[in-house]
């Protein structure tokens, strides 16, 4: 995966967050905890994932539009990536 080193730590930092927010979200069901707390957490972890997915999209997008050989992903490429997470 392209991008530069700051932007793909902020991902990787976002997913890892994500991954013990879920992992709080399991341990939530196991534990029989309240519905609204469970469905809370489950949207921050759905958040964080969709953050880490539309930081990715904005570097390759980045790299695209600096990328005069031809070889980077196309525009709508880029479209159909960003809106699936939409």
């Amino acid at each position: 995966m392209q991008g530069d080193a700051e932007s793909m730590t902020a991902v990787l930092n976002r997913l890892k967050r994500a991954q013990g927010q879920l992992g709080g979200v399991i341990s939530m069901i196991e534990e029989g905890r309240e519905c609204k707390d469970v469905v809370t957490q489950l949207a921050a972890v759905s958040r964080a994932l969709d953050r880490a997915g539309f930081k990715i999209i904005a570097t390759n997008l980045r790299d695209c539009v600096s990328d005069t050989s031809g070889d980077g992903p196309d525009i709508e490429t880029l479209e159909k990536l960003f809106l699936t997470l939409a």
